[in-house]
């Protein structure tokens, strides 16, 4: 389906010279002279290349409609993850490089989103946030916790990461899957 180039944000995919890709970032610019354009970082969905392309914003880009079905994350191993499908409670193996980097968020029992076109799946979407447990980190110094900064931590999956002074080893804390910030302390 075509999409004006001012409509694609990031997260859709495009199909654009005979390869699926990722929008990643974008950026509208109005030069002083010429026509605005729209620069975008794209991400081949196969194989994970990089690719920075411009786009005037009337150009009609191919966008690509994927197919989403509910998965709960089973276990994995170094290679591969095994997922059931929700509704036929039937497993699947996938390939770990579906997920990325978001792969050290897993946990067991959590539902997870398989997007995949023509049968194939090509990326997973996991929840916003995770409940993790502080593995390390630096012992509260008194008076400290008056002062803005952070203090970087371990947590329990061995993802690095900077949470407020008052946090403590031990403690539960909210982590967004996207980029591991620390959102707030678990209740």
């Amino acid at each position: 389906m075509a999409q004006n180039a001012n409509a694609i944000r990031v997260g859709m995919v495009l199909d654009h010279q005979n390869k699926l890709w990722r929008v990643m970032k974008t950026q509208h610019t109005m030069p002083g002279k010429g026509g605005a354009f729209i620069q975008m970082e794209l991400r081949d969905v196969r194989t994970g290349t990089k690719l920075n392309e411009r786009f005037r914003s009337s150009e009609a880009i191919e966008t690509v409609e994927l197919d989403k079905k509910d998965y709960q994350y089973l276990y994995g191993d170094s290679d591969t993850v095994t997922i059931m499908d929700i509704n036929s409670y039937e497993q699947e193996t996938i390939n770990r490089d579906l997920i990325g980097d978001q792969a050290a968020y897993l946990q067991e029992g959590m539902n997870i989103i398989v997007e995949s076109f023509e049968g194939s799946p090509i990326g997973v979407e996991l929840p916003e946030t995770v409940i993790l447990e502080i593995a390390d980190t630096g012992a509260v110094v008194k008076g400290q916790t008056a002062v803005a900064g952070y203090k970087p931590a371990i947590l329990s999956n061995g993802v690095r990461t900077s949470v407020p002074p008052f946090v403590a080893t031990g403690d539960k804390i909210i982590v967004k899957t996207i980029d591991g910030s620390y959102v707030e302390r678990a209740k």
